[in-house]
């Protein structure tokens, strides 16, 4: 996959020179940092009521061309957007749904985990402020409340991958570091979801904050979409929103 960097500077980054998004292209969405911003746990995140409206009417108006990509499980999604009625991925890609219900990586056993969630657990109880997250088939070490431990949080998982061997990858976040299957990540998510039939012959746009999010950019930029990043830092998306709610009133103008 072609991850050529694409100058921060090259796009504008005010809404009115962004192109028109239209009700034919299929959308993909980050959940965290996007669609809502990074709160101190994840389960304290929450997705507001006018972000919410965008993207059902959005889902709607494009004959459900529109997907959520997250990090999160398909259960945790669930429970931040309650009766979404969009296909979704879960867990960089580990899993997915569709009208036929949920998909999860061929061979893929979370017991190979076990040994890591001992450890990872143990490592952490009496350090305050870290949170490991268990998905079932990914762990997320969170250091959002104790970024001075960053450095010990990373090692403690690279560690942790370096037992598993090279079924699993280390994946860097916004103040997390996650355990993931390697073959795993939201490029391969988007690809699966394009064969969807509301979804197929479409223009891809995904839409992210960060660096998790680079492999689904990737993917739409070879596909010959849109990608495009909420917020600061290097990326190699093609177009740039300064907030949420910049994403929002540009996504409004399709609708």
């Amino acid at each position: 996959m072609s991850t050529r960097a694409v100058p921060t500077s090259v796009r504008a980054r005010a809404a009115g020179s962004l192109p028109q998004p239209r009700l034919a292209w299929a959308y993909f969405f980050d959940i965290d940092g996007t669609l809502v911003d990074i709160a101190t746990a994840p389960d304290k995140v929450r997705i507001g009521a006018e972000m919410r409206a965008i993207i059902d009417r959005l889902h709607e108006a494009t004959g459900g061309a529109v997907a959520l990509v997250s990090g999160r499980s398909v259960e945790d999604i669930d429970r931040l957007y309650p009766g979404g009625r969009m296909p979704l991925s879960g867990q960089h890609g580990v899993e997915l749904r569709d009208a036929n219900g949920v998909h999860r990586l061929a061979t893929l056993d979370g017991r190979l985990l076990d040994r890591a969630r001992a450890t990872l657990t143990n490592a952490i109880a009496h350090r305050a402020g870290l949170m490991l997250e268990d998905k079932g088939y990914s762990l997320a070490l969170h250091y959002r409340q104790a970024p001075r431990l960053a450095a010990y949080a990373h090692g403690l998982m690279r560690a942790s991958q370096l037992e598993l061997g090279g079924e699993f990858a280390v994946q860097r976040g916004k103040r997390v570091v996650e355990l993931k299957p390697a073959r795993a990540h939201k490029g391969e998510a988007v690809k699966q979801l394009m064969m969807l039939p509301s979804f197929a012959g479409r223009t891809p746009v995904f839409v992210g904050d960060d660096v998790t999010d680079e492999h689904g950019f990737a993917t739409v930029n070879e596909l010959g979409g849109h990608s495009m990043k909420v917020g600061k830092g290097k990326t190699i998306a093609t177009w740039r929103v300064r907030d949420i709610s910049e994403l929002m009133k540009w996504l409004s103008r399709a609708l």
